[in-house]
């Protein structure tokens, strides 16, 4: 096979969504004639950010707020019993979680002067709120301030500035449609309950919301929404869509080549309903997406899980059973909220609000609030968006993952003595095969002299978890969709088409196969079609093979657990292919710990994006 592109399967789920937007399942390594994949290049630009101190403790707490915010800790290299669940942990990592702590008198002297000599854009009125809007896409990359959209770091970072900065009061978040995983969720979530901790208040007002919203809304102290809310509270649905019938139709023959049965890319395009192994691993998910969330819920409502699924099957609609019953506050337009925290900051009525934004206040410097980072440095490399090799001509700037450009920042990283450890954020359903495998070979070789860390987010499925597996250490939140060790690959016989337009293409060539891919104007000959497949399993093999090596598995052991499956953090967890469960926190402290820092000494994090 002369290479290997990349398409991608929507598959219209409300797993993560409720089928308001798609979402990956499925990625592939798909190279169909006249299917061309657009390339896109990541900016260029370096930010140093400091990580506070975080606990080192593994045992779980249960005072406050804190109870809520506790990791699932599966831990590295544990052995596996014969039906693949952790029989030990070898490794004893830190759990990552936030402490608050309160600045002595000197320290806020300091930081007083330092808002004294502060930029003119970085200064803020005291007592403002904090006024975020979380809507829309939410990216998992640092946002320029010409940029639009939503920064997942950008949102997290603020959160904990906020929480330090004297200036800032409280948060207001306004919670509306939100079109991302599970994984930008929680990690958001842990940020809001983290935040709680410094004794700010943290409202939250919701006139648009769904299970997804409804999770980070009742993380806050109080949650709002309007009378005239649009609210939907009637549990999760996946959807399979498959075009089968339409490309019979239209005279269009997909020649796939799928290996691993549970690798479902190419069934959009060959099947026209969905597969006993596609629902089987769909209906895995969905159990686990819906048990965290009724799960989640029922401890921060205080109410029993039988009471929370009990509500969702009652089909409520109306805006004030959800105050009587406990999942709201209170109902109030937003000028009503905004009086009441005027009222809470002692504040007259006629008077307006202090509040900063989050665009305006991702600019504030941490060192402005006391946040400034100690001389160790961790390397933070943030990969998202599908995998291409080389940056195409039509590539757009702020998505994608360059293998070319992935690689130079490795190797940078690499030859300096600067960086302690290094942190890849993942964020990613797959594509190109060989860039996947060359980005691999990189991060093993910085592995071998530096400590590296996977910390997965939405997804990191195929390509994906192909880069996430050369680390020494993974980590997957609870619901990042993880693994698809499979490959698809294929071309189009369009023969049936061209007739219908009366359209003919003739092809003359050299070689018994060099009209492989090249001829779309008939089927696969049977020396054509057995080559392909011969090629096919050759590259799943070679994935298997190098994840069963990375994750320290035997080859046997590893297929059990491949053949495209996609698993939720927890479940791949529980099978070896992650670590242990969390977040960027949780990285920050591993990384730390692998590198032989104190978990109460603070480091700073260069970010290479």
């Amino acid at each position: 096979m002369s290479r290997f592109l990349t398409t991608t399967v929507h598959i219209s789920a409300a797993i993560l969504t409720k089928s308001r937007s798609p979402v990956y399942l499925s990625p592939s390594f798909f190279s169909p004639p006249h299917f061309t994949s657009t390339y896109h290049r990541l900016p260029k630009f370096r930010r140093i950010i400091c990580i506070r101190a975080v606990d080192s403790s593994s045992e779980t707490k249960s005072d406050g707020v804190s109870s809520e915010n506790q990791e699932d800790k599966v831990d590295s290299k544990s052995e596996l019993d014969d039906n693949g669940s952790l029989k030990g942990n070898v490794d004893d990592y830190p759990s990552g979680e936030s402490e608050f702590e309160k600045p002595g008198a000197w320290k806020s002297f300091i930081v007083k002067l330092r808002m004294l000599i502060a930029y003119p854009w970085q200064r803020v009125r005291k007592g403002s709120v904090l006024s975020l809007k979380l809507r829309g896409q939410i990216s998992d990359q640092v946002k320029t301030r010409f940029s639009s959209g939503l920064s997942l770091p950008q949102i997290c970072e603020n959160l904990i500035k906020a929480a330090y900065d004297p200036r800032i009061s409280g948060v207001y978040i306004h919670i509306e449609t939100l079109n991302c995983g599970w994984g930008k969720i929680e990690e958001i979530r842990r940020h809001i309950l983290d935040f709680r901790k410094s004794g700010k208040f943290i409202i939250g007002y919701a006139p648009l919301w769904g299970e997804k919203e409804y999770y980070l809304g009742c993380a806050c102290e109080e949650l709002y929404a309007p009378p005239s809310a649009y609210f939907s509270l009637n549990g999760l649905t996946a959807q399979a869509q498959f075009l089968g019938g339409v490309l019979e139709k239209v005279g269009v023959e997909p020649q796939v080549q799928r290996i691993g049965k549970y690798k479902s890319a190419g069934d959009q395009l060959t099947r026209k309903n969905i597969s006993e192994e596609n629902r089987e691993v769909l209906n895995t998910l969905l159990d686990n997406i819906y048990g965290n969330w009724v799960d989640k819920i029922s401890q921060a409502k205080g109410k029993k899980k039988e009471e929370i699924e009990s509500f969702i099957n009652e089909g409520v609609y109306q805006i004030e059973r959800l105050k009587e019953d406990g999942w709201i506050t209170d109902i109030k337009y937003d000028d009503e909220v905004i009086s009441m925290l005027k009222k809470k900051l002692g504040i007259a009525e006629e008077k307006k609000l202090p509040t900063v934004d989050y665009k305006k206040y991702s600019r504030v410097n941490r060192w402005t609030v006391g946040l400034s980072g100690g001389k160790d440095k961790i390397a933070v490399i943030r990969a998202s968006g599908s995998i291409s090799r080389v940056r195409g001509p039509f590539s757009s700037p702020s998505s994608g993952i360059i293998a070319e450009q992935f690689i130079e920042k490795i190797r940078i990283v690499r030859e300096s003595k600067r960086y302690k450890a290094v942190i890849i954020r993942i964020d990613s359903p797959g594509g190109d095969a060989l860039a996947s495998d060359l980005m691999w070979r990189e991060i093993r070789l910085l592995a071998e002299s530096k400590p590296v860390v996977a910390s997965m987010v939405d997804v990191a499925a195929s390509g994906g978890y192909y880069m996430a597996m050369a680390a020494q250490t993974i980590l997957a939140e609870n619901l990042t969709l993880t693994g698809s060790i499979g490959v698809v690959t294929g071309k189009f016989n369009l023969g049936k088409l061209y007739e219908r337009i009366g359209f003919n293409k003739e092809v003359i060539s050299r070689g018994r196969f060099a009209e492989l891919t090249a001829a779309d104007q008939r089927p696969f000959r049977p020396d054509e079609e057995k080559l392909f497949e011969e090629s096919a399993q050759n590259a799943y093999k070679q994935f298997r093979n190098k994840a069963a090596f990375s994750r320290s598995m035997s080859v046997d052991k590893m297929e059990e657990i491949a053949q495209g499956r996609v698993w939720s953090g927890n479940d791949a967890a529980s099978r070896g292919l992650v670590d242990a469960i969390g977040g960027f926190p949780r990285a920050v402290a591993i990384a730390k710990h692998k590198a032989n820092i104190p978990q109460e000494r603070q480091v700073s994090s260069m970010l290479l994006s």
